[in-house]
């Protein structure tokens, strides 16, 4: 007896927007992005489209479609967090308006490969088949479970799924060295620990192998 498969066919999903802001955990105060899109924040648009426990996103490219662009910004930050004990907060009190600036990405576009597995929360009923149906279902109709974003939930992303053989675009032929980038935060022990992999661009493409994230 055949076992069921385990692991999607690999699906292709362009995103693109105004701004994007994939912060680099080394900066403390003010947000700087990486200059492309971080494997965690492409799977964090792909969750926004189609999460179930069943189910586990794995990206293992990401083109960039347009030259790295950079945009400065200076705004107000609140500085504190709400509490059951809080009234409210006020915005325009000094102690608690904080100014920040950002280094943020101006007018990006990605192509995200990846496919998705099975995990050991899946029913009986639940199949590669039926996710795949649902996510090209969902993304072919516009559909997500929340708006996704592009690093920070203030960039909101436009996507578009390719299917039937439809073409990709050509990156841009980008080659760089974009040094360590944060793969993913692993929450297994009784702390998070950031996981790194070492980033560059070949022609635009980004190319993530699991097998070389380090923590």
């Amino acid at each position: 007896m055949n076992k069921p498969d385990t692991k999607s066919r690999p699906f292709r999903l362009k995103v693109w927007g105004r701004n994007a802001c994939f912060t680099r955990p080394e900066m403390k105060v003010e947000r700087v992005s990486y200059d492309a899109m971080t494997p965690s924040a492409a799977r964090g648009v792909l969750e926004a489209i189609l999460w179930k426990p069943a189910i586990r996103w794995k990206v293992t490219q990401v083109d960039v479609l347009k030259p790295i662009k950079w945009e400065s910004v200076r705004r107000n930050e609140v500085g504190s967090v709400m509490s059951p004990r809080s009234i409210c907060i006020y915005v325009d009190d000094p102690k608690t308006r904080q100014q920040r600036a950002g280094l943020f990405l101006r007018d990006v576009a990605y192509i995200i490969h990846a496919y998705f597995e099975m995990t050991d929360k899946a029913g009986n009923e639940d199949t590669v088949v039926k996710f795949a149906e649902i996510f090209l279902r969902r993304a072919e109709k516009g559909q997500c479970f929340h708006r996704p974003y592009l690093g920070c939930r203030e960039f909101a992303a436009e996507f578009e799924v390719f299917t039937n053989g439809k073409p990709l675009p050509e990156p841009e032929p980008i080659n760089q060295d974009l040094g360590w980038m944060l793969y993913d935060m692993d929450y297994k022990g009784k702390e998070p620990i950031a996981r790194f992999f070492r980033a560059r661009l070949d022609n635009g493409r980004m190319r993530i192998d699991e097998k070389e994230v380090r923590p």
